[in-house]
This record gives structure tokens, C-alpha cells and sequence, in this order.
């Protein structure tokens, strides 16, 4: 355990440490959707052939950097989303048909699908631009993800009590209001293993299905440190409270409907079973509680970025701020937080680091290989026919399908700048950001549209394994624990359509449609 630890943290390092050499800021990309690019790539859009006979793009922009520094980059051409698509097809095929091989070379194949992409970047579009945004995204990603799983996992959260549907519901909806203090990654880390541990005699799939509803998704909308897309949006401009204020209503909507389905299913589960006539304390205790502070640590390193606190050093790269301090804590509190973890609760939770290894190199094949998807995205928002399309349902439906497939930060900050774009506003100014937010005078149902891209991006992480970072974290310490959990199509045909899918739809019948 020891061996990955430290094999994680310096090849972390030594990313950080080598895209600094040449990364603009984390989210650059993003904070070139100005109004000058906008007109630059539409009019080469309207005007130019996009290829020639053999399918290679042909029309290229210059790359508008604070630097002065012109790099030419050709647009990524639809069929290189095809390696991003079919690391989605292993993920979900893998695990049914071909487990062996897929166990042993997961590592190997997202790997190579990863490097497949970016050597085609570099190599054919001569773009390095889009490769380092994505290292820098994956290493805060990756930072954030492992800080909380170890740190958490030297915290045992025992609960002396049966497992009935009603201290399930409890606990569920705790970890959603938990989610809005330390993250729905640092509630889940934090909640899975007792809420596992609370149904030990009669788990079942489902248990862990709602917990990535309830906790590791809807329960971080509250708060900008809830989910990664609204703290993303924070940063951008968006006030503190505005999702507290906008969001609370669907958010309440959306758990209620979830627990009463929940309690429906589990009641039934349970009255299948034989009488339990152990006694409960109906104590808590709770090991290492030291480790609270390694979270919190990390929760406050969270906020640590240098484009919004000049005092915090940071990489100056093209007139952007790259910020390193904040991920060098958190790998810190990776590795310190096990080092001197209560050993009781190590082996209590029995904690190891499969889980986090999984997520580490299936993250970087989708980090790596949903580029072009990312791109092939902004550049249709950024065009006419995508901004003529542009309203608070098709910014609901847009940002909430891509969301549940590709990561939703990133998605929730294109649909913001094409949303602002499309009414003559940057993302990349704050103040603009800002009256965007309040519903300022220039701007035409922007609280709405904004509303619609918050909720979209936080709900619609839920629908697959891989819409937001602790599903799959919370799929995999499942499985360690021995339960059999649903394939990537067993979890959207069985769950997410028949479950949570209505519940988006009345989420948007109700506080959209007919707006």
C-alpha cells in the first residue's frame, strides 16, 4: 500500500512539475471563450472548409493568449471522439464479458487510449495547449480525490443499530446536507463504509445506487464546495449563496422524491427477511477522529487558488495563474493522513488502495481522451446555429446529457460561457459573471439559465459511473466489500432510467418547461 502511495503522490509531482514547463492555467481553455475568439472561430466556422478528402480539419485560428504567444491549432475532427467512446464501451463491457483481461490491462488501456489522443494533438493539430489544460485538470481532480479517500479512511463511523429503511433515509439525508460542508467526494468517503457496514446482512445493489443519487451527487448542490462544477462556477463569478438561494427548492424536490422511492424499495427488501432480534445501543463511535483535521485541511486548501487571492504563489504562464500549492497540500494530507492514521481504523474500514488505483488510471484515459468531445461541444455552442438554440430547457437537457458522459465541471463551465456568449458577455469577466448571476438589466432570463445549468450539471452527474468523481470511487470500495454492483449499462438501464431519469423530468416539468 505503502509502494502505491508513494508511486501516486511523485507521479503527480512529476506531472505538476513538467506541465508547468509549458501549462497555461487550469480552465485556460475555458477563459478563451472571450468575445475576440468567439468572432475569430465563427467567421473561420462560416467561411471555411472544416476538411479535405481524407477528413483532416484544414481551417485553423490563432490561439488568443495574455502572453502575446500565436500558436496555431487545427480544429479536432468528429472522428476523434471514437477512442473516448470506446474507453466507455470497455468500462461498461469489460467487467460482463472479458473480466480477466480487463482487471489485469485497465491500467494499460485507458493509458493507451489517453496517449493515443494527445500524441495526436501534438503530432497532427500541433496543439499542446489542450493536453495541458487536461493534465492540469486531472491532477486537481486526482489531488482532491485521494486526499479525501485516504484521509477519510482513517475514520470508522460504527453505528450500533438495525439497518431499517427509516436510519437508511437518515443517514442519506445527512450525507446530502454533509455534502454541502466537505463535498459530496469528502461525504461519500466519509459515509460509504458505515452505511455499508449499517446493512451488512441484507446489502444490496440498490443501497449503494441511491448513496450515489442522494450523496455523491444531488446533495452537493447547495454549496460551491459541494460539487466541483458550482465551486467552478464560484470561482468564475457566481456569488457563494447564489446556489443556496436558487437551487434549495428543486434540491428539496429532488431528495424527498428519492427517499420516499427508496423507503418503498427497502421496506420490501426488509420485510423479506426473517425477524432480527439482536439488540441495537443506537450508539455511534467514531476512531480517528484526528483525520478530521486532515480533512479539513483539505477543505481549506480547496479555496487556496491564485487567481483569486494574489498572495498564494502560483506558476505565471501566458498572463495565467497555475496554481501548485494547493495540490502539493492535498497529496500531502494523502500521504500523512495514512502514515499516522489510527491503524484500528485502517483495518476496521479495511482500507486499501484498489479503489483509488481504479479511479486514477480509468480518470486518465478519460481525462485524456475526452477532449475533442469537450471541443467538438464548445465549438458548436460558439456557432450560430448552436446560439440561436440556446434557452433555459436546452440548457438544462445540453448540460445535464453531457454531464451524466463526460465530466461536469468542465461541461457546466462551457454551457455558462456559450449561455453568456450567446447575450454578448465573457466568461472570463468576473463582473460580467457576476450581473449574469444577479440577473443583471443587459441579460434576458439569465438567473433561469443559470439556474438550469446548476442544477443540470449537479443532478445529471448521477446518471452513469462516471458523471462525477465519487461514483465511481463509492462503485469501487462497493465491490472491495464484496458487493456485486451493476455493470456501466446495468447501473444507467436499471437505475438511472427507470429511477432517476423521471425525477429529472419533473425537476424539469416543474421549474423550467413552463417558466
Amino acid at each position: 500500500m505503502n509502494n502505491f502511495l508513494f508511486g501516486l503522490i511523485t507521479w503527480l509531482t512529476m506531472s505538476l512539475s513538467l506541465g508547468f514547463n509549458h501549462a497555461p492555467a487550469y480552465g485556460g481553455a475555458l477563459e478563451n471563450n472571450n468575445e475576440g475568439k468567439a468572432k475569430l472561430v465563427q467567421e473561420q466556422i462560416n467561411n471555411a472548409d472544416h476538411s479535405d478528402s481524407s477528413g483532416m480539419p484544414v481551417q485553423e485560428y490563432d490561439e488568443l493568449e495574455a502572453g502575446g504567444h500565436g500558436e496555431h491549432h487545427a480544429v479536432a475532427p468528429s472522428w476523434t471522439v471514437i477512442p473516448f467512446v470506446l474507453l466507455l464501451i470497455m468500462i461498461a463491457t469489460g467487467p460482463l464479458f472479458y473480466e480477466q483481461f480487463w482487471h489485469h490491462h485497465y491500467p494499460k488501456v485507458a493509458v493507451a487510449l489517453a496517449a493515443l489522443v494527445v500524441t495526436y494533438y501534438i503530432t497532427v493539430l500541433h496543439n499542446m495547449h489542450a493536453p495541458i489544460h487536461a493534465l492540469a485538470e486531472y491532477v486537481q481532480f486526482i489531488s482532491l480525490i485521494a486526499s479525501l479517500y485516504i484521509a477519510s479512511g482513517g475514520i470508522m463511523i460504527k453505528i450500533d443499530k438495525k439497518g431499517t429503511p427509516m436510519a437508511n433515509i437518515a443517514i442519506l439525508l445527512m450525507g446530502a446536507v454533509i455534502s454541502n460542508f466537505i463535498g459530496t467526494t469528502g461525504a461519500s468517503m466519509l459515509l460509504i463504509r458505515p452505511f455499508i457496514r449499517l446493512n451488512k446482512d441484507r446489502i444490496k445493489a440498490y443501497h449503494i445506487i441511491f448513496f450515489i443519487f442522494m450523496v455523491s451527487n444531488i446533495g452537493g448542490g447547495l454549496t460551491p464546495i459541494g460539487d466541483p462544477p458550482l465551486f467552478l462556477g464560484f470561482l468564475k463569478g457566481v456569488p457563494f449563496e447564489w446556489t443556496l438561494i436558487h437551487n434549495i427548492v428543486p434540491w428539496i424536490f429532488s431528495l424527498i422524491i428519492l427517499a420516499l422511492v427508496f423507503y418503498l424499495v427497502d421496506k420490501r427488501n426488509i420485510g423479506k427477511e426473517e425477524g432480527d432480534e439482536k439488540s441495537y445501543s443506537g450508539k455511534i463511535s467514531i476512531t480517528g477522529t484526528k483525520n478530521f483535521i486532515w480533512l479539513l485541511i483539505v477543505i481549506v486548501a480547496v479555496f487556496m487558488d491564485p487567481n483569486v487571492f494574489d498572495f498564494i504563489p502560483a506558476i505565471n504562464y501566458d498572463g495565467q495563474k497555475i496554481s501548485f500549492l494547493r495540490e502539493l497540500i492535498m497529496l500531502s494530507v494523502a500521504f500523512f493522513s495514512f502514515k499516522f492514521a489510527n491503524q484500528d481504523a485502517i483495518r476496521g474500514n479495511e482500507f486499501n488502495f484498489e479503489p483509488i488505483k481504479e479511479v486514477t488510471f480509468i480518470f486518465i484515459g478519460i481525462f485524456g481522451t475526452m477532449m475533442p468531445a469537450l471541443e467538438l461541444v464548445g465549438e458548436f455552442a460558439k456557432s450560430e446555429t448552436g446560439a440561436s438554440l440556446i434557452n433555459h430547457n436546452t440548457l438544462y437537457w445540453g448540460t445535464g446529457i453531457l454531464s451524466g458522459f463526460l465530466d461536469n465541471a468542465p461541461t457546466y463551465l462551457n454551457f455558462l460561457a456559450a449561455a453568456m456568449a450567446s447575450q454578448g458577455a465573457s466568461i472570463s469577466d468576473m463582473e460580467a459573471v457576476k450581473a449574469f448571476a444577479d440577473g443583471g438589466s443587459q441579460f434576458a432570463n439569465s438567473i433561469l439559465q443559470l439556474k438550469a445549468i446548476a442544477v443540470a450539471a449537479v443532478f445529471f452527474g448521477a446518471m452513469t459511473y462516471i458523471g462525477n468523481g465519487p461514483n465511481f470511487m463509492v462503485k469501487s470500495i462497493s465491490e472491495q466489500s464484496g458487493i456485486k454492483m451493476p455493470s456501466f449499462f446495468g447501473y444507467i438501464l436499471r437505475f438511472s432510467v427507470p429511477i432517476l431519469l423521471p425525477i429529472l423530468i419533473l425537476v424539469w416539468l416543474v421549474f423550467f418547461a413552463f417558466v
